[in-house]
């Protein structure tokens, strides 16, 4: 890490330079005085932040000089503060509390603090709360014995209970919303609250319209005049979720909108329910949709940076959605770029290149049936990594079949061929744990060239019920990719790989600003002996590695990985990772809205990757060899996903890291440090690499 410093000192410098520009176009308001404090007294039941929540007074938070993108200070406004009063009362009673009062006057609540700011400080008198006396439902006496439980169990208000607003206006939706999901497709829900103050007690009355119970009629489709896409393929994928002549159900709805929205022509699609026919006793839906350009460029570009790769890179991408017609897809997108390793300013020990990528796309939808589609694709490929460099391409080709919006299974037979070339020494004992070639064409200064060719089957099952897949806040996420190569498809290598990806996300608190998020990531890649070198074999590139800003972040990116020196003789050399074939990730991770656009976040990171095999007994590679890290994050949330900011530790918690081939002599040398800074060791967690890290990127961690 010590070649990290220069470009510390760029970090630093470029932030700097930000935050003054922002502070300097801030300016100050003169005719009003500035909110340095806002404090609300008294509050025991009711949450100061919830109550600040809904007010329009704020104070100015302590970062407001400091961060570049804030609107500026909070003022105070005399006509809005007493309006506030009023509503920090008003919230008091929608919380069950009826008798809160303020007991502080207008005039002792703001208080100079300096010439030009102010400090408000109010007082609140609670009192007790008002409870449910008793709970009254009538209208559903026609339902079934089934159908009433249902509409009823489980409500987020019952006797006892302090009576709340919130509460009394979702049961009424709540109830509405499981009788229309059991075909009442004009259910409705009224009713009131008796309050009486005086004994602090609530009655609550729930009156329940059940109307006539409906089954789904037909579909209708309103569209773009001159519509490229059939009706008829529209409401083939709407009827996937809305069978005619099955129970009215909105969720039903949902489905059919996600499904005809995923066929991906469209700009906008709205699937509602018209109005009820009570002779027939239907609902017709109407799926509404608005065609978008079935033609489309895309141009971007990025950096990505970090302390052991750097590179800069621009992106292209054109799409015909109606290829020959009907939905055929056809996507071309390349990317081009420059990469240095580690860095640019690493002198003698660069190692840098033209690297990018082309490929071509084509999808049929409806492949022989609605819900499965043709998938094929062919990438030529060039790039750099730490410990080779390579060129070649590959071919895939499979179907998709989806059977849910959320549930995708993707069985592809593929074929990788790459031209490998790498600076790893070695002798022919060490092929497994370098680049894994079966023949190699030897260079000058130890270099190796190799040719690599990979067949194998390859099927992914993805279960997505993330609520938004670029900000998850709640739901979880389920993956499994299941590949097998060699044998009977040919290729140089017989191997089994499995990667199973397990993710969740669970938000509470004030406006749910609170969110837990937490992975699990496994790996294991299982190669079959070669009968040609009777060595279990395989190839680096597709092994694991880990580290970097979307997984184990207590190292840079690919360096969780067994390492191999360049040059064995020299204690100062450079070492590169080769990959390994067990892989094992955690990260659990809070993070807390501050604001709409500012996020900060703590996480810890756990990651394990090793030459064996992944196993739980004995013998396993996890046995003192998992790596943990804590850190900091910050994010700015961007239309185009958050950008972060991840600072990492890591603990000093198991050996250096494995340095291949087993029983080397050679000798780490001294850089236990962080950025540079503090004493040097040689004996430390994940040795020779630096204890912490930065990561810049766009985009959640996971």
């Amino acid at each position: 890490m010590e070649a990290a410093r220069p470009h510390l000192r760029f970090l630093l410098l470029a932030v700097s330079l930000l935050l003054a520009s922002a502070c300097a176009g801030k300016k100050p308001r003169p005719d009003a005085l500035k909110v340095d404090d806002l404090e609300i007294k008294g509050t025991k039941q009711v949450s100061e932040g919830s109550i600040k929540s809904k007010i329009l007074t704020t104070d100015t938070p302590w970062w407001e000089p400091l961060w570049p993108f804030d609107k500026g200070p909070s003022y105070f406004d005399p006509i809005a503060w007493e309006a506030d009063r009023r509503r920090i009362e008003r919230y008091y009673q929608s919380k069950g509390y009826y008798q809160a009062r303020i007991t502080s006057e207008t005039e002792e609540e703001i208080k100079p603090e300096g010439k030009d700011a102010v400090k408000v400080q109010v007082t609140v008198r609670e009192g007790e709360p008002t409870r449910i006396e008793a709970i009254h439902i009538t209208g559903l006496e026609p339902l079934s014995a089934e159908h009433r439980k249902l509409a009823t169990e489980a409500l987020p208000l019952k006797k006892g209970d302090i009576f709340q607003e919130d509460n009394w206006n979702g049961v009424k939706e709540l109830i509405q919303g499981r009788l229309r999901e059991v075909g009442y497709a004009e259910a409705e829900v009224t009713g009131e609250t008796q309050v009486d103050v005086a004994t602090q007690l609530a009655t609550v009355e729930l009156r329940v319209a059940l109307g006539p119970r409906y089954r789904f009629g037909n579909v209708f489709i309103s569209t773009d005049p001159n519509p490229q896409v059939s009706p008829k393929r529209i409401i083939e994928q709407a009827q996937g979720a809305i069978r005619k002549g099955a129970w009215f159900s909105e969720s039903a709805l949902a489905e059919a909108q996600a499904r005809v929205f995923a066929m991906g022509v469209f700009g906008a699609v709205k699937v509602n329910r018209g109005g009820p026919d009570q002779e027939a006793v239907t609902v017709p839906v109407v799926v509404d949709v608005r065609e978008a350009p079935m033609r489309s460029v895309r141009l971007g570009g990025g950096l990505g940076i970090d302390a052991t790769r750097q590179e800069a890179r621009a992106l292209a991408e054109w799409t015909n959605r109606n290829t020959f017609g009907g939905l055929r897809r056809l996507t071309v997108r390349g990317r081009v770029g420059y990469a240095f390793l580690p860095s640019f300013y690493a002198g003698d020990d660069v190692k840098s290149g033209v690297v990018g990528d082309l490929t071509t796309e084509f999808e049929q939808p409806r492949f022989l049936f609605r819900d499965l589609r043709l998938q094929a694709s062919v990438t030529g490929e060039k790039g750099l990594e730490q410990a080779y460099s390579f060129y070649g391409g590959r071919l895939r080709a499979g179907v998709i079949w989806q059977p849910h919006p959320n549930l995708s299974i993707f069985p592809a037979y593929n074929i990788e061929r790459f031209r490998l070339q790498g600076r790893v020494e070695g002798d022919e004992t060490v092929p497994p744990i370098t680049l894994g070639c079966r023949e190699r064409d030897s260079g000058s200064s130890g270099s190796t060239s190799c040719d690599i060719s990979l067949s194998y089957l390859e099927t992914t099952i993805e279960w997505d019920r993330r609520d938004d897949r670029t900000e998850p806040r709640n739901g979880y996420y389920a993956a499994l990719s299941v590949q097998a190569g060699g044998g009977p498809l040919q290729g140089d290598f017989t191997y089994i790989r499995l990667l199973p990806d397990v993710r969740y996300y669970y938000s509470f608190g004030e406006q749910q600003r609170l969110t837990v998020a937490g992975k699990l990531r496994l790996g294991t890649l299982v190669p079959y002996r070669n009968e040609e070198t009777g060595l279990r074999q395989s190839s680096i590139v597709n092994r694991f590695f880990s580290g970097g800003g979307s997984s184990m972040r207590g190292f840079n990116s690919r360096r969780l990985s067994p390492l191999t020196p360049l040059n064995p003789d020299d204690p100062e050399t450079t070492t590169v990772p080769v990959g390994g074939n067990s892989l094992f990730e955690t990260s659990l991770e809070l993070r807390y809205r501050v604001t709409e656009s500012l996020v900060v976040a703590t996480f810890w990171d756990t990651g394990s990757v090793s030459t064996d095999s992944l196993s739980f007994g004995r013998n396993s590679p996890l046995n003192n060899r998992l790596y943990h890290a804590l850190g900091l994050g910050l994010r700015y949330l961007t239309l185009v996903g958050p950008i972060r900011v991840d600072i990492a530790r890591r603990l000093n918690i198991g050996p250096p890291l494995p340095i291949e081939p087993s029983g080397s002599t050679y000798t780490l040398p001294s850089s236990g440090t962080c950025f540079g800074l503090g004493g040097k060791k040689r004996e430390y967690a994940g040795a020779p690499d630096g204890l912490c890290t930065i990561q810049l990127s766009i985009g959640e961690a996971f």
